[in-house]
């Protein structure tokens, strides 16, 4: 039987900084939330803040562009 994942400890844990969660328990918990990790991340970088996620994305889409130009 599949243990029972939970989302209050994973969320709580780390929002008060008593530790990193590996990228495995991220992905569980964005499965949880019904989200893409990349999401939450995105959210945690931008703090909540639209033009800053917006920003975040455009450096991303960028960095992106630049691997898969050197990647050939």
């Amino acid at each position: 039987m599949r243990r029972k994942f939970r989302a209050e400890k994973h969320v709580s844990t780390p929002a008060r900084d008593l530790e990193s969660p590996t990228i495995h328990k991220l992905t569980e918990l964005c499965e949880v939330m019904e989200v893409h990790p990349l999401t939450l991340l995105a959210l945690a970088y931008a703090e909540n803040d639209p033009a800053k996620t917006d920003q975040l994305l455009a450096q991303v889409r960028k960095e992106l562009g630049a691997i898969a130009d050197a990647a050939g």
